[in-house]
């Protein structure tokens, strides 16, 4: 009756209490307070396989990095859902605000279904950045492989211009020039142009931290690689203790500051002053 934990051999009583203890832990981690203001935060998914129901189901585990005004990161917490919708993120935005969030800055993120409606009914002041990398990657995805390098090229016009307005003379070029071939590529460039080009009022410091998801991506391949050998979560819990146990390590890492926090703050004091 002896089972083995990390090398070390324990009894299935042992082995319970310690799992306790750690959920405990996890769930007071979970609901921890946090700072009150923001300067940028991430989010991103990531997936896995559990059990539901007897049926094995594909999950989703929504995480949140949050960069401090001092210029540390910190992973505000994890949530684990089937399914994403509007009413799912305003649920979480708003757990953010009863552990202390007032405002954030600016918000960094991919396109997940429901998420810019939730940001602007909790956090209407906020300034919302869409994933440069993303929209490229999505733009490419069904252009054929012999346009795929100069159509990347001229994309990469647009959000490099020095200004908004220049960016959106780029768009116009790319519209006359491939317009009528990738018609769905210009589509959501002009859909989701609002919140492509936030990044245009920032100095390169600040451009380069939130023109992309990474830190947050970089965070979840760091997670992936810790859960990678195991097949099947049997429950919700059993993947949210190890994941907490994950993050407790990678982030007892996270000593320094964001590069250029130095040249970054200033910019963004002037920018959200009052």
């Amino acid at each position: 009756h002896m089972e083995s934990l990390y090398g070390l051999e324990f009894s299935a009583e042992a082995i319970s209490r310690i799992t306790d203890k750690v959920l405990a832990r996890a769930k007071e981690w979970q609901n921890r307070p946090l700072e009150p203001i923001y300067a940028i935060v991430f989010l991103d998914a990531l997936f896995y396989k559990m059990r539901l129901d007897g049926v094995i189901k594909n999950v989703a585990v929504y995480a949140i990095i949050g960069i401090t005004l001092e210029g540390k990161k910190e992973c505000l917490g994890i949530w684990i859902m089937e399914t994403e919708s509007a009413k799912f993120w305003l649920s979480v935005l708003n757990e953010l605000k009863n552990r202390g969030v007032e405002d954030v800055l600016i918000f960094s993120i991919d396109g997940l279904p429901g998420l810019n409606e939730a940001i602007r009914a909790v956090y209407p002041e906020s300034e919302i950045q869409r994933c440069i990398v993303h929209q490229v990657r999505n733009s490419l995805k069904f252009v054929s492989y012999k346009d795929r390098k100069e159509l990347a090229r001229d994309l990469k016009a647009i959000y490099t211009s020095p200004t908004e307005e220049t960016g959106r003379i780029e768009l116009d070029r790319l519209n006359e020039k491939w317009g009528k071939k990738y018609p769905n590529v210009i589509k959501s460039w002009e859909t989701h142009w609002l919140e492509l080009s936030t990044l245009f009022k920032y100095p390169s410091e600040v451009r380069r931290l939130i023109y992309t998801t990474n830190p947050i991506e970089s965070f979840n391949s760091k997670l992936k690689k810790v859960t990678k050998n195991r097949g099947v979560f049997p429950t919700e819990e059993s993947l949210f203790k190890l994941l907490y146990l994950a993050i407790n390590d990678i982030s007892s890492k996270w000593n320094g500051r964001v590069r250029d926090w130095s040249k970054i703050y200033p910019q963004l004091y002037i920018y959200f002053q009052e």
